[in-house]
């Protein structure tokens, strides 16, 4: 029995939660805004009274992005006395940005979190990774978070969040950990040679068979995706002050891999760092509907 809840469990699914972070009453509030980023593997809504954060949500996408917009919005909002139709402004972005049934504009998230990583980081920061479920940027921008240029990996989750949830089912290891088992080992053995998901859990499997034990298989893969985004970042260039958004930003072991061979240390985040992108679309939202009252 206790072996077929073992088998039962679903290592990847990593926690979905809501928060208000400020106590202020929005009704006061001259300009009250949405972002909503609907990434392939995670959502997230923020609300923005006056341009500061006052609530969010984080959940998984769902088969229907439109389905996911709606109700990651509304649990954002709830407990706040605030409805869709009260925001004065709302920009989506994201995987299934067009699919924001209630959004104004939609904006790329490429700008979105540059300019969310400008708001979580401050005005020193020159270079953003984003590492999202099924991709990967690099971003170049200016002090006020404007992109001057990026790269982006191929539509592969290999170097991603959903390579992590593969990996985390394969050796039964929950998503949380993952990172700080892959920092358990006495030495960083070599990546594993593909980071192709499906090569790469084929190998894993292989190493596992060989009596590997699972933090030596995880620090093979965490060191793979490393070494594939570090190439990336080299080729966009790396100045400093360096960030790091999206969801693997709290994998300690993708982040102090990446550390180690850049010999750059990120700067910690003021708040989640999943939040990126929504926070810059409602940001957006925010320019957006003071240029269209003529208040800017």
């Amino acid at each position: 029995m206790a072996q077929a809840e073992v088998k039962a469990q679903e290592y990847w699914r990593w926690p979905e939660y809501r928060r208000t972070v400020s106590d202020r009453d929005w009704r006061s509030a001259k300009v009250v805004t949405a972002g909503v980023d609907i990434g392939s593997v995670g959502s997230k809504a923020t609300i923005m009274v006056d341009g500061e954060l006052y609530a969010y949500s984080v959940m998984r996408t769902g088969g229907v992005s439109e389905d996911t917009a709606i109700k990651v919005t509304t649990w954002a909002l709830e407990g706040t006395g605030l409805e869709v139709g009260k925001l004065h402004y709302v920009v989506g972005t994201g995987y299934g940005r067009v699919n924001v049934p209630f959004a104004k504009k939609t904006i790329t998230e490429i700008a979105c979190h540059a300019r969310g990583a400008h708001y979580i980081y401050g005005p020193t920061v020159r270079t953003v990774l984003d590492i999202g479920g099924q991709d990967c940027k690099a971003i170049r921008c200016d002090e006020k978070g404007k992109v001057l240029s990026f790269l982006m990996n191929d539509k592969c989750a290999a170097g991603t969040g959903r390579g992590l949830e593969v990996f985390a089912d394969l050796i039964s290891v929950p998503i949380a950990d993952l990172g700080k088992v892959s920092l358990s080992v006495d030495q960083e053995p070599p990546p594993v040679s593909n980071t192709c998901v499906i090569f790469a859990k084929a190998e894993a499997l292989a190493l596992l068979r060989q009596g590997w034990p699972k933090e030596r298989v995880a620090a093979a893969y965490h060191a793979a995706m490393a070494d594939r985004i570090v190439d990336l970042l080299t080729r966009v260039g790396i100045e400093k002050d360096f960030v790091i958004t999206g969801g693997v930003a709290k994998n300690m072991g993708v982040v102090q891999r990446l550390e180690r061979i850049l010999k750059i240390k990120p700067l910690e985040p003021k708040m989640d760092p999943i939040l990126a992108g929504a926070l810059g679309a409602g940001l957006f939202a925010k320019a957006l509907y003071e240029k269209e009252q003529g208040l800017r």
